[in-house]
C-alpha cells in the first residue's frame, strides 16, 4: 500500500497544500526536524575535536537524525492500519506534509510576479526567499534563472524524492528522506564548521537522491513534448551531454532537462556567501538572457511534469492492487 500512500499524498498536497493555520499552530515537519538537527550540531560538533572524531559524530548524529523520526512514523503507521481504511488516508494526509507541491509552484511565481511588477529590487528580495546564492550579485536575467534553477532542483528534492521513497518505504520511508535531506541542507556544507562533521549528511543525501533526480529529468522530458514551445529533443540531449557536468550528482538532471526544453543555459559560476562557485553550464550553448516568461514557462513544464508523477503512482496503485486482489 506504500504507492497507494504516495498517490493519494500527491493528491493532496497538490490541491490543498500545507494550511497556513497549522504551520502557524504546530509547525511544519523540517523545522521539527531542524531543531534536533540545531541540537545534535550544538552538542556534537566542537571546533576543538579532530576532523576524525567530527566525522565519526557526524555519522553518529544522522543515525539519529533519520533513525528516530523513521521509527516515529512507522509506529503511527502501523497504528492507523488498526483503522483501515480511514487509517490509510490519514497516513496520507501525513505524508503530505512532506511534499511541496504548491509552495515551491507559489515561490516561484511570485519571483516573476516581483520582476514584473517591481523590477530587479524586488526580483532580488523574493528570489532569495529560494535560493542560497547572494542575490545582490544577480541582475534580471541572474535572478530569473536562479528561480528556474531552483524549480527544477526542489521539484526533485521536495516532490519526486519524497514521493519515490513514501512509495518504497510508507511513511516512514517519506520521513526519513526528508530528515536526511533537511539534514543536508543545514550541514551538508563545505564550510570548516561543518566540513567534517556534515560529511556523512551530504555523502547519504547524494545517495538517497539518485533515483528521484534521473526520474524528474525523465519527467521533465516527457512534458516538453506536451507543452507547446518546449523542445523534447533539446532537453533528451541536454541531459544526456550536460547533466554528469553538474558540480552536485543529482542536481544536474533535472537542470539540464528544463535547460534543454526551455532553450536556457542555467547553472555555470555562482556566488555563494561571496565566494564564486565554479559550475558548468546546463543547457550548453543556450542563452543566459532569461526573464520573467521564461520562469513562467517553467512553471507551465513543471505543473505538467508533476501531473505525470501523480499519473504515474496512480497507474501503479491500479496495477499492484489488481495484482494483490
Amino acid at each position: 500500500m506504500s504507492i497507494l500512500i504516495a498517490f493519494l499524498s500527491l493528491a493532496i498536497e497538490r490541491i490543498f497544500g500545507y494550511p497556513d493555520g497549522l504551520l502557524r499552530a504546530i509547525g511544519h515537519p523540517v523545522t521539527w526536524f531542524g531543531r534536533l538537527i540545531s541540537f545534535l550540531d550544538r552538542r556534537l560538533n566542537h571546533a576543538t575535536d579532530s576532523d576524525a572524531l567530527r566525522r565519526r559524530r557526524g555519522v553518529e548524529a544522522l543515525l539519529v537524525i533519520v533513525l528516530v523520526p523513521a521509527a516515529i512514523a512507522f509506529a503511527v503507521q502501523i497504528l492507523l492500519w488498526q483503522i483501515f481504511p480511514a487509517g490509510l488516508l490519514i497516513t496520507a494526509i501525513l505524508a503530505s506534509s512532506l511534499l511541496s507541491q504548491k509552495s515551491l509552484a507559489d515561490h516561484v511565481e511570485a519571483v516573476a510576479d516581483a520582476l514584473d511588477t517591481g523590477g530587479l529590487t524586488l526580483g532580488r528580495i523574493a528570489v532569495s526567499r529560494i535560493v542560497g546564492r547572494d542575490p545582490e550579485k544577480l541582475d534580471k536575467p541572474g535572478v530569473a534563472r536562479a528561480a528556474i534553477e531552483s524549480l527544477a532542483e526542489n521539484f526533485s528534492d521536495g516532490i519526486v524524492a519524497p514521493a519515490f521513497w513514501t512509495g518504497v518505504c510508507g511513511l516512514a520511508g517519506g520521513v526519513a528522506y526528508k530528515a536526511a535531506n533537511t539534514a543536508d541542507s543545514m550541514i551538508g556544507h563545505r564550510t570548516p564548521r561543518h566540513e567534517a562533521f556534515g560529511r556523512a549528511a551530504a555523502r547519504f543525501d547524494d545517495f538517497i537522491n539518485l533515483p528521484a533526480s534521473r526520474l524528474t529529468a525523465l519527467l521533465i522530458v516527457l512534458a516538453a513534448f506536451i507543452v507547446k514551445g518546449a523542445d523534447p529533443s533539446g532537453a533528451w540531449q541536454a541531459v544526456r551531454r550536460d547533466a554528469r557536468k553538474h558540480r552536485s550528482p543529482n542536481a544536474g538532471w533535472p537542470e539540464a532537462a528544463m535547460a534543454g526544453a526551455l532553450g536556457l543555459a542555467l547553472a555555470g559560476p555562482r556566488s555563494y556567501g561571496g565566494v564564486v562557485v565554479e559550475d558548468a553550464f546546463m543547457g550548453e550553448g543556450g542563452r543566459r538572457d532569461a526573464d520573467s516568461t521564461d520562469i513562467r514557462r517553467a512553471l507551465k513544464l513543471y505543473r505538467v511534469a508533476d501531473h505525470l508523477l501523480i499519473a504515474l503512482f496512480a497507474i501503479l496503485s491500479v496495477v499492484l492492487i489488481y495484482l494483490t486482489f
